[in-house]
């Protein structure tokens, strides 16, 4: 993907129009108020990646709460004496009561699920990575509407500080599913509970605002030459997420806002006191929340295909195939909600939903094979990025096949509401999204910000991570088949060592993550200036735009003249002479 014309920022000076999207306007205020007003899609996806990255640090906090409460059981003595509860310490009063510690557990389970869900993970990739690349990778100068971009970044805004402003309130306790009858009759004489659903409701048109804008991009704004089949993977992983955002969110919106009338008049939806069907509420809410699990993860794979391609220098193997896979998923990801509610559904629906659940599995499966495929005989370049791509390949793959344990019913049973449960789901949306992630942070953090970062300790956070992950979450498949149910303040004494275990994990991924931030920190304050293409990739945003990019993103528009992983037959433009040379065609057989 190239064009006649390579010149960015810092080729030239062509005047002021050549200047960084970083470069300042002024003194102080003005750069606050620019970047406050700003209808740059580049600032407003930095601006959503410091969002999410602090609500990530919170929702982080709020596990480790959790998992300091079950480092050991709690024991409470004849006397009245309590042990072994960490939470006891917020408790007030003298009378230390081990029911108001319990109490602060779910609060600080419910807190974890709500942010982590809702305010980093469903946002992550598109809001952030999306926002800022989608332009670039289609050649445009920005998204398709601008201040509707704008407007989705102070919703987002305005959702996390009514849930924050919650929390500080005293927070809620329904877990982040608000399963009903529980959340229409706890904490009644409150409005938290409430409140944090119109934080949830809010922060669903955030949503639908970034969904639309991506769909109506794609489809207008992409670069003379640039057909769908010509588009880098990344884009197509955000189109499909994008047409779930848009489908999916009304759901989600209409019953937590059916769930805030329930709760201010008892007019009988949910709540079986008045008529209501509480089983209706989680079909409501899987209906969307299903469906929106591969909004979390579609952009994950989507970040996935360009880490594997650019890091071992060959085209993605079966590109069709991973590009209708991403459709495949969004289609089928609409009719497999009721897997949710195997359990308190009947036995036909029951059947129907185990079938449509394996069927889901296949085109995440041609993804994982295809990926495997490419990185066969690749030259593998193990930076940070391509790590973190490794890292998703293994931790994904037991999310997906512990998936289907769970779709079997007879299994299932067994396992339902189990800690196996929790393991299956933190390893498809951390294992998978987080990692997939902070893996395109460090890919694109050079054309971010042109800067580098020292990629020895990046490596070593990396290791430290992924060490952390598997100690925290590899026992809980063991705890869960053993019996140990999820979401439970307390627990005999059988189970110990894995709690213990899955908490040393959790401290290890604090800090693997803490050395991430400083080595980014470290990165702004003094990295080296960072190359146009440091990693030698074909896409817009490597061989067109510098690093960073300029305001409009390209001084001249580009012309697509070859495909975003032709790397057999293409050198990068923007890079050194011989630092990414084609490879030696293969030797010929003599003839005879």
């Amino acid at each position: 993907m190239s064009s006649d014309h390579n010149h960015g920022s810092g080729h030239g000076g062509h005047g002021h129009e050549h200047h960084s999207y970083l470069h300042p306007k002024g003194g102080m205020f003005t750069t606050i108020w620019d970047w406050a007003t700003t209808i740059d899609h580049k600032k407003i996806g930095v601006m959503y990646l410091v969002a999410i990255l602090f609500m990530f640090f919170l929702g982080g906090a709020a596990a480790i709460t959790v998992r300091m409460e079950l480092w050991e059981p709690t024991t409470v003595a004849p006397n009245g004496v309590v042990s072994g509860q960490f939470l006891q310490v917020f408790v007030p009063g003298e009378g230390k009561d081990w029911a108001e510690g319990n109490n602060i557990y779910n609060r600080a389970m419910t807190l974890h699920g709500l942010i982590m869900v809702f305010l980093v993970i469903v946002p992550s990739v598109p809001a952030s990575l999306g926002n800022f690349l989608l332009p670039l990778m289609l050649g445009a100068k920005d998204v398709a509407f601008p201040r509707l971009n704008l407007a989705s970044w102070y919703v987002y805004l305005a959702g996390s500080i009514l849930a924050i402003a919650v929390v500080l309130w005293g927070g809620v306790d329904t877990g982040w599913t608000f399963y009903t009858p529980y959340s229409t009759t706890t904490d009644a004489e409150h409005d938290r509970v409430t409140l944090m659903v119109l934080a949830a409701f809010i922060l669903g048109f955030s949503s639908i605002f970034t969904g639309l804008n991506f769909v109506v991009t794609v489809h207008k704004l992409r670069a003379p030459g640039m057909g769908w089949f010509d588009m880098p993977l990344f884009v197509w992983g955000i189109y499909g997420a994008a047409i779930i955002q848009v489908l999916a969110t009304p759901v989600i919106g209409i019953t937590l806002l059916l769930m805030i009338f329930e709760r201010l008049f008892h007019i009988g939806i949910f709540d079986p006191r008045f008529g209501g069907d509480p089983v209706l509420f989680q079909h409501f809410f899987w209906f969307y929340s299903h469906p929106v699990v591969y909004v979390m993860i579609l952009p994950g794979m989507a970040i996935i295909n360009e880490l594997i391609a650019v890091g071992c220098r060959k085209k993605i193997f079966g590109y069709r195939a991973v590009a209708f896979s991403t459709l495949a998923i969004a289609g089928i990801s609409f009719i497999v909600w009721g897997h949710h509610l195997f359990t308190s559904e009947g036995e036909v629906a029951a059947v129907v939903f185990s079938a449509l659940t394996f069927l889901v599995a296949i085109p995440s499966a041609v993804k994982v094979f295809n990926w495997i495929s490419t990185l066969y005989k690749g030259s593998i370049n193990l930076n940070t990025p391509t790590l973190y791509a490794l890292a998703f390949l293994w931790l994904f793959s037991i999310g997906g096949l512990t998936g289907l344990f769970l779709g079997s019913l007879a299994v299932d049973l067994h396992l339902h509401d189990t800690y196996f449960v929790v393991a299956h789901f933190h390893y498809v949306m951390m294992g998978g999204t987080i990692i997939a992630f902070v893996g395109g942070i460090h890919f694109w953090w050079p054309k971010m910000f042109g800067k580098m970062y020292n990629e020895f300790w990046a490596k070593v956070g990396f290791v430290i991570v992924f060490v952390g992950f598997n100690a925290t979450f590899l026992p809980q498949f063991v705890m869960g088949s053993q019996g140990m149910p999820r979401r439970y303040a307390n627990y005999v004494e059988d189970f110990v060592v894995f709690h213990k275990a899955s908490t040393v994990g959790a401290f290890l991924l604090l800090i693997g993550f803490m050395i991430h931030l400083l080595v980014f920190v470290h990165s702004l304050v003094a990295g080296k200036k960072a190359l146009p293409n440091p990693y030698g990739g074909l896409t817009l945003e490597w061989t067109n735009a510098d690093s960073p990019p300029i305001e409009h993103n390209f001084d001249h528009e580009p012309v697509v003249t070859h495909g975003p992983y032709d790397f057999d037959d293409v050198i990068p433009p923007q890079t050194r002479p011989g630092e990414f040379p084609l490879p030696k065609p293969a030797a010929r057989p003599i003839a005879h």
